[in-house]
């Protein structure tokens, strides 16, 4: 594998290239109109100009990259995540075209892709799930019996969904039919698939994910887990790694459940197996997310692998350099997601022109960027601008950590999550690790954010006049 072209835009174009370029394998960016002077396309090689600004018209246009890959002799494509990273028919393609797709076979892709035949190849391995339906339906009172059996409150969900788009949480049976057909209409709407199931609503769930690593001679190993139970909108914000609440037992139980889900697809590559753990730290399988995820820099630094040269590697052929025996936990890492959003205004989407961008550096920081000074953030795509990662020898270090680097990143301009991390990591029920996905409907407001920010501000007015006063003083002092 000589050159690998890598079908995505932002940080993590830049992260697959970092370490493609370390294993001297040349890199290929392509790029929409708006991106034409984004830093992904000047780290690159080669840069190839795919179409216009919209996704459609450019990064989602599988059959183009494969020909732009084609004719720069390219050996293997990255999809990064997002975009095509799901794709299974763009993964088919890729193959029936003599090049690699680094990532799972389309058919590991296609099971998973869809929560029902998910759940339907991981029926005979033995692994929990939530109590439900594994089938679609669209029966209004078929629903009304099976959510009487089961017991409110109910959740239903869309089948090919993601970001909690086609889903809803049903407390009572009169809301049933309404909550039922809007979760359809969202399902059609955002994926061209209407199908919903149901499940039992688990009350105060935390999302526990693990990180599993194939290659194509059998062997299949876990990288741990992830935290990431702080969300907006269903998305996750702030991610960790270890969980503050997994025993040893407990990781082990989980780590050998993922491995059995990703041998029920015969996975290959680097996957995520999702869980939800409820308040008697039961867990059940959501879901498997078949590309590298977004978070994955805090398994990175507390296992001390880089996974995407372990995706490299499988994807060349080789067996995993790394047995299960090998692996330890060492550290704890923290990650924010830093979108240009605005937290004081419901987290809606704030573009604009980055006047000022500046990141924090130091010892046990990581900043995985895609953006400069002086760029305009695009409205075509995911507002996300870098995810900041610290890295300490305990969960307090690394939040502490985490709070100073907030503070040292500087963006004016527009709006970021900068300060829901800071609010995140100085509140009690983080610290304490007791919290859970419904953090912030239980905790967080923008007017909370908006009071700590004029109590710094009162703080650093008195601190000044203090100082002022001595200079004061200090001058006035006779000869």
């Amino acid at each position: 594998m000589k050159k690998i072209l890598v079908a995505n835009r932002g940080e993590i174009a830049i992260r697959v290239m970092t370490t493609a370029q370390k294993m001297g394998i040349k890199t290929v960016a392509v790029y929409s109109t708006v991106d034409r002077n984004a830093p992904h396309v000047k780290f690159a090689d080669e840069a190839v100009c795919i179409g216009e600004a919209p996704s459609s018209q450019s990064y989602l246009l599988g059959s183009k990259i494969i020909e732009v890959a084609k004719r720069l002799n390219v050996d293997a494509i990255h999809p990064g995540y997002g975009f095509l990273s799901e794709n299974a028919d763009f993964a088919e393609a890729v193959e029936k075209n003599d090049l690699i797709f680094i990532g799972p076979k389309s058919k590991a892709i296609k099971v998973m892709g869809s929560k029902l035949a998910a759940k339907d190849a991981v029926k005979a391995y033995d692994i929990p799930m939530v109590p439900g339906i594994d089938k679609a339906i669209t029966d209004v009172d078929k629903a009304k019996t099976i959510a009487r059996d089961i017991g409110f409150p109910i959740l239903i969900k869309a089948s090919a969904g993601g970001g909690g788009k086609g889903m809803r949480v049903v407390e009572k049976e009169e809301d049933l039919e309404s909550q039922m057909q809007r979760a359809i209409s969202e399902a059609i709407s955002a994926f061209g698939d209407g199908s919903v199931f149901i499940e039992k609503y688990v009350g105060s769930p935390r999302h526990i994910e693990i990180q599993v690593m194939a290659d194509s001679h059998g062997n299949t190993i876990h990288l741990f887990e992830r935290e990431c139970s702080v969300q907006r909108r269903h998305q996750k914000v702030v991610e960790e790694a270890p969980s503050a609440v997994l025993t040893p037992k407990l990781r082990e139980e989980m780590g050998q459940a993922a491995i059995k889900v990703a041998k029920a697809c015969d996975y290959i590559g680097a996957g995520t197996v999702e869980f939800l753990l409820d308040e008697n730290h039961n867990f059940y399988f959501l879901e498997m997310n078949t590309r590298l995820q977004v978070e994955h820099p805090v398994t990175e630094l507390i296992s001390g692998v880089d996974l995407v040269e372990l995706q490299i590697r499988v994807a060349r052929g080789e067996v995993l350099p790394i047995q299960q025996e090998d692996l330890k936990i060492n550290g704890h890492a923290l990650e924010l997601r830093v979108y240009a959003e605005d937290p004081l205004n419901d987290f809606l989407p704030s573009v604009g022109h980055l006047d000022t961008y500046q990141i924090p550096v130091g010892k046990g920081i990581r900043v995985d960027n895609g953006f400069e000074e002086g760029m305009d953030i695009p409205i075509y795509y995911d507002p996300m601008l870098a995810k900041l990662i610290t890295y300490g020898k305990t969960r307090e270090e690394a939040i502490q950590l985490m709070i100073k680097a907030i503070g040292e990143y500087q963006v004016e301009g527009v709006q970021t999550t900068l300060p829901f991390g800071k609010f995140v990591c100085e509140h009690e029920a983080f610290r304490s690790g007791n919290f859970d996905t419904h953090f912030v409907k239980k905790y967080y407001s923008a007017e909370k954010i908006q009071a700590a920010t004029a109590e710094e501000a009162r703080i650093a007015a008195l601190i000044a006049l203090k100082q002022y006063q001595k200079d004061q003083k200090k001058l006035r002092l006779p000869i």
